[in-house]
């Protein structure tokens, strides 16, 4: 069977095709500036790439286009469309209605509609992915996998913000957490690498956004990010945690308008507000080198945060196997990951220099042999999830 997945942004569309069930990836590709004069498409097969510059108005003119690629002669995977057999959807936030992937129906385009005032900017132009799909491919199984699903067995007592109750009766505000299709797939990945089903880790997926699991027994019993992406970590350009007093403060004796500091502390915060330079941890790297102290100082904020938090889930989870590192910062960042263990040595968490510092961007473990912690790095894979759950749906 071949999978397409499908990640829809506002005016953009990022798309895999993978042959399963071995989860091969056969393209890749991303459409940009949707509803621009000239937008923009990349694809890639294997090693060769080819790039299309056209006018596309809407999304489901973009997924026209899309599937002309996939059909290409010259660059495509598929002689007929018809061989496409599913597809699978990213759908940021299912609220409490979704425990896992569904297939697609009018009831699940209703519920992605309803939740869409607690994801106005990720929600809509996921539902606009859906249903230009549906225009395009007909009849064909999709798939909606939800970033939140993984977090709905986070108990009560972890979910709920000490505000009044009727809150979350009426209104249904509480936490929910996002990335959960990363934290699931490295969850899986670390119970392969550690030989048991029942384990008890922290994941960090870190990139410009930025989140953390306490997993329990292989699910979620907390997480970093709450009602929406913006609670927790420092991430590229959103502030994270912060006294929510500084709202008011801003809004009374600053006059600042909530619309501008919603776009502050979403788009001018983190590593960006902190560094006054960029949102790239890899450009605060190299300046922090030279002796820019605004951006080592944004790394250091970046990594205590990071370290806090390990020690507020050790709390929670009282048992840990391990701690996993994955998305752009985790994954490629040596130095960072040898600063946000540090120290930990209490717990008995040492890393490897030696394994940590290997280049390599496969699956591995780069704390000591004599560590009672494994730490591990995990590269993610949310779109090869996404095809997998497809897959499994529709052929249940």
């Amino acid at each position: 069977m071949k999978v397409l997945v499908v990640n829809s942004g506002s005016s953009s569309i990022k798309y895999q095709v993978f042959g399963m069930p071995e989860g091969d990836v056969l393209c890749k590709g991303l459409l940009e500036r949707i509803g621009e004069g000239a937008s923009h498409l990349v694809h890639s097969v294997k090693d060769k790439k080819s790039e299309t510059t056209a006018p596309v108005a809407n999304h489901e003119d973009g997924m026209k286009l899309i599937l002309a690629t996939l059909t290409d002669k010259e660059n495509g995977v598929v002689k007929d469309i018809h061989e496409i057999q599913a597809v699978g959807h990213r759908v940021v936030h299912g609220g409490e209605a979704f425990t896992g992937s569904v297939l697609i129906n009018d009831a699940v385009i209703k519920t992605i509609t309803d939740y869409c005032d607690l994801a106005p900017l990720h929600n809509p132009p996921n539902l606009t992915g859906i249903k230009a799909t549906m225009a395009v491919l007909g009849s064909i199984p999709q798939v909606a996998c939800f970033d939140t699903a993984f977090h709905q067995t986070i108990p009560e007592h972890a979910y709920l913000y000490a505000i009044p109750h009727k809150l979350y009766e009426e209104h249904k505000i509480r936490r929910y957490g996002f990335h959960g299709t990363s934290h699931r797939y490295v969850t899986e990945r670390a119970q392969e690498m550690l030989g048991k089903k029942d384990i008890n880790i922290i994941t960090c997926h870190l990139g410009n956004g930025c989140s953390m699991t306490a997993v329990k027994d292989g699910k979620s019993v907390d997480t970093t990010m709450g009602l929406t992406p913006l609670e927790g970590l420092v991430m590229g350009t959103r502030s994270g945690d912060i006294d929510p007093a500084i709202i008011f403060h801003l809004a009374d004796s600053l006059k600042m308008p909530l619309k501008d500091i919603n776009t502050m502390l979403n788009k001018k915060s983190g590593l960006i507000g902190i560094s006054g330079l960029s949102n790239d941890m890899r450009n605060l790297d190299e300046e922090a080198k030279k002796g820019n102290k605004k951006a080592a100082l944004a790394i250091s904020i970046f990594a205590y945060r990071v370290r806090k938090y390990i020690g507020a889930y050790m709390a929670v989870l009282n048992h840990l196997d391990g701690i996993v590192f994955t998305g752009g910062i985790g994954e490629n960042n040596a130095q960072l990951r040898v600063e946000m263990c540090g120290n930990l040595d209490f717990w008995g968490i040492a890393i490897d220099t030696a394994k940590n510092t290997a280049p390599s961007r496969t699956e591995r473990i780069v704390s000591t042999d004599a560590s009672r912690v494994k730490i591990m790095v995990i590269p993610t894979d949310e779109e090869k999830a996404i095809a997998h759950d497809t897959y499994d749906l529709c052929m249940d």
